[in-house]
């Protein structure tokens, strides 16, 4: 039996599935299975799974079912000790099975590893590192107010911890991950590998476009959590709800142009310091003001090529760090 299964839904993902796979292919850490459930797809994915020649690939096909009934099929199918979901568009550094599973060998009371995420842009390729993060153990609460793994293409997670919470809940496939992984942070600790290694591909073309679907499954989730969470978890609530909007804040400058863009991340952002005044101290929040006072007060042209300029000095201040991290190692 493998250690790990890769589990890769995939409904026409012909553009990246290759990609994809090779990322997992190249592991540092070679004893996995990769599952392919091909989620209806019209396009040529079939074709170019067919041609790839690797025996610990295997392609299940389904009529369309969305991404977490994909990923409940791939788990009836998984075969290893620890379980590792993969979006048919992202991709992985050469070590991210090898950390992970080291990580949970030397943390055998831990249910799931996470690492850092570098943020890659669909259009330009330009990728930034997301902020470091540290929380290890019982992470429920630092959960509840921030989903820190980022997407669904993060964890590693031992077959036992899936066992004990079921399945992906497709009622709620909007916020479907972060629901997965609240639902695991009741039960088990986490650990977390310090070092980058999902390659996090945003599209606008992805469920997170889906402003108001997206923060209805939220509310939803959060909704079954202080239903039934303890006393400690309730003082959570109000900063818990002033995320989903701050989020939706963000969605909204991203995904919607125009005047209705800012006038939409404006109303959710004001949502979200009314329920919670302390998240005007926090950076995510700050820097949101900022992009929604230059959206505002400048044209939209002068906006946008300042944010341009901001990122890529982002951009390159990544790609130094990189090349110190690679002299260094």
């Amino acid at each position: 039996m493998p250690t790990i299964s890769v589990i890769i839904p995939a409904y026409n993902s012909e553009r990246t599935i290759v990609d994809t796979i090779v990322s997992v292919q190249q592991q540092t850490f070679s004893d996995f299975e990769i599952i392919v459930i091909n989620d209806g797809s019209t396009d040529g994915t079939i074709k170019l799974l067919d041609d790839l020649k690797d025996s610990r690939i295997k392609v299940f096909s389904y009529e369309n079912g969305g991404l977490s009934v994909a990923r409940n099929r791939g788990i009836s199918h998984a075969k290893g000790d620890f379980i590792a979901f993969l979006d048919a568009d992202d991709l992985w550094t050469a070590d991210k099975l090898e950390l992970q599973l080291e990580a949970l060998q030397k943390n055998p009371e831990a249910g799931v590893a996470y690492s850092w995420t570098y943020f890659m842009d669909e259009q330009t390729g330009n990728c930034h590192m997301g902020r470091p993060i540290f929380f290890q153990g019982q992470v429920l609460a630092n959960l509840l107010t921030w989903n820190f793994i980022a997407s669904g293409s993060n964890p590693l997670i031992r077959k036992q911890a899936i066992e004990s919470v079921g399945e992906f809940e497709p009622s709620v496939s909007g916020a479907a991950d972060w629901d997965y992984w609240l639902r695991l942070a009741a039960k088990w600790s986490f650990v977390v590998v310090t070092k980058p290694q999902i390659f996090y591909r945003q599209s606008s073309n992805s469920m997170s476009s889906k402003v108001e679907f997206m923060e209805d499954c939220q509310f939803k989730v959060l909704e079954r959590v202080f239903k039934s969470g303890s006393p400690e978890i309730q003082i959570l609530k109000n900063h818990s709800l002033a995320y989903v909007y701050r989020y939706s804040c963000r969605l909204c400058l991203t995904r919607i142009t125009g005047d209705e863009g800012v006038e939409k991340a404006s109303k959710k952002l004001g949502q979200a310091i009314q329920l919670y005044p302390k998240i005007l101290l926090q950076k995510e929040t700050q820097k949101l003001i900022i992009k929604l006072l230059l959206k505002k007060i400048l044209v939209e042209n002068i906006s946008a090529y300042l944010l341009q300029i901001i990122s890529k000095l982002r951009v390159t201040h990544v790609q130094k760090l990189n090349i110190h991290e690679k002299r260094i190692g």
